[in-house]
């Protein structure tokens, strides 16, 4: 299991955290957000956080972009395109601050927007303008950088979109992978080196796949009007997880 993650897992560790993967991928699945805040928090128990983030991130990337490749037809073209760039200013912004901003004001803030998105007063920008998307993207994409997983904020952002299920899915996991792109490019700009990590990324993401189709022939068996009040109630509980998580630290 060396080959997997050197010295700093078990044997154990790296079977549970391949297991741990799929069940993740199955829950972002069919529920719409909540594995990748799910897998972060076990990671973040077994290796220091500088090393978890962008490990967590590729992870992420694979699962997000098979899930993608599964439902693209159903994709909200604009959304993406326009978080797409939006992200990539996010991105570009954070570059220069990525090793300063503390970690716990980050949850903080990340989940009091979640919550305010889920039950708050609906943004007055049009959520189809152009302004709005960009801005969600600039915006997640800047805190992903140091949160992690950022799934609960852009599930949030398109929580406001009323999207049915399956063009949900396929939006959410297209503007996740384009994020999570970013952040691998990030933090190999300014020195991570992924190479050690890649057999234990490789291992997890062919798992997750497995999930993935999982999640999606589950999803299709749970009605939309469910399918919207599981996903509402998954976003919160996980906010107020980030935000106790924040809250810890102070």
């Amino acid at each position: 299991m060396e080959f997997l993650a050197g010295d700093l897992l078990t044997p154990l560790s790296v079977i549970g955290l391949i297991i741990l993967s799929a069940v993740t991928s199955m829950i972002s699945a069919a529920f719409g957000a909540g594995g990748g805040l799910m897998l972060l928090v076990v990671m973040a128990s077994l290796l220091p956080m500088s090393i978890v983030i962008p490990v967590h991130g590729l992870v992420q990337l694979g699962s997000n972009a098979n899930r993608f490749m599964l439902t693209f037809k159903h994709l909200d073209k604009s959304m993406f395109a326009y978080f797409s760039l939006g992200g990539l200013i996010g991105a570009f912004a954070a570059s220069s601050i990525v090793t300063r901003i503390p970690l716990e004001l980050m949850k903080i803030v990340v989940a009091g927007f979640v919550l305010y998105l889920l039950w708050g007063v609906t943004p007055k920008l049009r959520e189809t303008s152009a302004l709005w998307r960009s801005t969600a993207g600039a915006v997640t994409t800047f805190l992903s950088m140091f949160v992690g997983a950022s799934g609960p904020l852009v599930g949030s952002c398109l929580y406001v979109n009323n999207y049915e299920k399956l063009r949900y899915t396929a939006t959410f996991s297209a503007c996740m992978s384009v994020q999570h792109t970013f952040k691998a490019i990030l933090y190999g700009f300014v020195g991570f080196s992924f190479w050690q990590w890649l057999p234990l990324v490789a291992a997890m993401i062919i798992s997750g796949a497995l999930g993935t189709w999982l999640g999606l022939q589950l999803l299709q068996r749970i009605s939309a009007a469910k399918f919207k009040r599981i996903f509402r109630v998954v976003l919160t509980l996980l906010a107020l997880q980030l935000a106790w998580q924040g809250l810890q630290a102070f």
